[in-house]
C-alpha cells in the first residue's frame, strides 16, 4: 500500500500552494462581487488557469480538456480552496461544465455544451424543491409528454447561479408511479420559454443567493430530453460521489488553511504575560485540527485512487463528505475561537470558512441522510 501522492501529482500540489499563496490570498477581498466573479478577475483567473496548465482541468479529453483523474482533481480543489478568492459554488472555474452536460447527444452538445465551454452560455442545476431536497420521491415538478413536446409544471428553490443562467438543467418526475426508479427525467429548459418565472432570491447566511424558480405550462422540446427517460435519477447519481468528493477536498484546503492562521496566531498572540501557544486548550485545538487532516486526506486520496481504478466508491463518498464537511467546519470554528474578536471580522477569511462550511453540513446530501444510507451498508456488512 502506497500513501503517497505521485511525483507528478505532488509538484503539481506545490505549484498550486505558490500560485495560492502569492497570487490568490493577497487579492482573495477583492476578486468576487457577493458570490460571483468580477468580469476582471474571471478574465485574469482564465489567462492564469492556461499558464498553469488547468484550463479545463475537469472536463474530459473527448470535450477538449484535460480529462485529469479523481485524485489529481482533489489536489487542485484542495489548493484551491485554502483561499475565498474563489466562488464556493461554481464548480465550472478554470473553464468547465455541470457534468450531466457530458451526457448529451451530439446535437444538444452543439446547441448547450460547446457554448457553455466557450463561455458564451451560462446554465445552473434545478433539482430542489420545498418538500422534495432530499427525497427524490417527494418530488413534484412534472413534465408531461404531449406530442413532440413535454410540458412542465412545478417549482425548484435553492437554485444557485439560477439568475443570469441561459437554460435549466431540471430534474422532473416523468413517471409518478416509478418515481426515482425510472420515473425522473433530466430535460433542458431555456431560462426565456414562456411560463419560466424567476420567483425570488434567496438571502442565506453565505454569500451565495440562490432562486426559487417557477415553471407554468413551459413547453420544452422532447429533443431537450437528457439520454432515455427515467435516467435523470441516474444520470445525477452518477457524478454525484464524485461531487462528494469535492466536498471533502475543499475541506482539505480550509483545514490547512485554518491550520496555518491558527498556528501563526498563536505563536504571536500574547495574554496575560503568556503566548496562546503555549496555553494547553489551544494546543488541542490545533491538534484536533491536524490529525482530522490527516485523517481526511487518507479517506480522499484513498476513495480517490479507487474511483480512478474503475471502483465503486459510493460508501467511501459518504463518509469523506460527513466527515469533510462537519470537520472542516470544526476547524473554522476554533480557528475564529482562537483568533477571538478578530476572527469574526472580514479582515480574515476565517468568518466566510464558518459560514460557507456550516451550510456544506446541510446541501448536497445532508449529513443525516448519508448516515442513513451507511447504516444500510453496515447493517448489511456486519449484521
Amino acid at each position: 500500500m502506497n500513501f503517497e501522492l505521485p511525483e507528478e501529482l505532488k509538484m503539481l500540489k506545490e505549484t498550486l500552494r505558490r500560485f495560492v499563496d502569492n497570487e490568490l490570498i493577497p487579492i482573495e477581498r477583492e476578486t468576487l462581487d457577493g458570490a460571483k466573479l468580477k468580469p476582471e478577475s474571471e478574465k485574469w483567473l482564465n489567462e492564469k488557469a492556461v499558464e498553469l496548465g488547468l484550463w479545463q482541468f475537469d472536463v474530459p479529453e473527448e470535450h477538449g480538456g484535460l480529462g485529469l483523474g479523481l485524485l489529481a482533481k482533489t489536489v487542485v480543489w484542495t489548493e484551491l480552496n485554502r483561499s475565498i478568492a474563489l466562488p464556493t459554488r461554481l464548480p465550472e472555474i478554470f473553464g468547465g461544465a455541470s457534468p450531466i452536460l457530458y451526457n448529451l447527444n451530439e446535437t444538444q452538445q452543439e446547441r448547450y455544451l460547446k457554448p457553455v465551454l466557450d463561455g458564451k452560455l451560462k446554465t445552473a442545476f434545478a433539482q430542489t424543491e420545498a418538500d422534495a431536497g432530499s427525497d427524490p420521491a417527494a418530488m413534484r415538478t412534472s413534465a408531461v409528454r404531449d406530442g413532440d413536446h413535454y410540458v412542465l409544471n412545478g417549482s425548484k428553490r435553492f437554485i444557485s447561479n439560477a439568475l443570469g443562467a441561459d437554460f435549466f438543467q431540471v430534474i422532473a418526475v416523468t413517471d409518478k408511479e416509478k418515481a426515482q426508479r425510472g420515473g425522473i427525467s433530466t430535460i433542458l429548459v431555456d431560462a426565456d420559454a414562456p411560463g419560466v418565472t424567476l420567483l425570488r432570491e434567496q438571502e442565506l447566511i453565505t454569500d451565495d443567493k440562490p432562486w426559487e424558480i417557477l415553471f407554468e405550462d413551459v413547453k420544452v422540446p422532447a429533443e431537450n430530453l437528457v439520454g432515455k427517460e427515467g435516467d435523470g435519477f441516474k444520470l445525477a447519481q452518477s457524478w454525484i460521489s464524485t461531487g462528494r468528493i469535492r466536498h471533502a477536498a475543499r475541506g482539505m484546503g480550509i483545514i490547512t488553511r485554518c491550520l496555518e492562521m491558527a498556528t501563526t496566531y498563536a505563536n504571536d498572540r500574547v495574554t496575560f504575560g503568556e503566548k496562546l501557544a503555549d496555553r494547553q486548550a489551544v494546543q488541542w485545538m490545533l491538534v484536533d485540527m491536524y490529525t482530522h487532516l490527516h485523517q481526511l486526506s487518507l479517506m480522499v486520496y484513498h476513495a480517490a485512487a479507487k474511483y480512478d481504478r474503475g471502483e465503486d466508491i459510493r460508501n467511501e463518498a459518504f463518509m469523506c463528505k460527513v466527515f469533510g464537511d462537519t470537520k472542516s467546519f470544526e476547524a473554522a470554528d476554533n480557528c475564529m475561537q482562537i483568533h477571538g474578536g478578530l476572527g469574526l471580522t472580514k479582515e480574515l477569511p476565517i468568518e466566510r470558512f464558518w459560514r460557507d462550511q456550516r451550510s456544506m453540513i446541510i446541501t448536497e446530501g445532508p449529513t443525516e441522510v448519508l448516515k442513513m444510507a451507511l447504516a444500510r451498508q453496515v447493517l448489511k456488512e456486519y449484521g
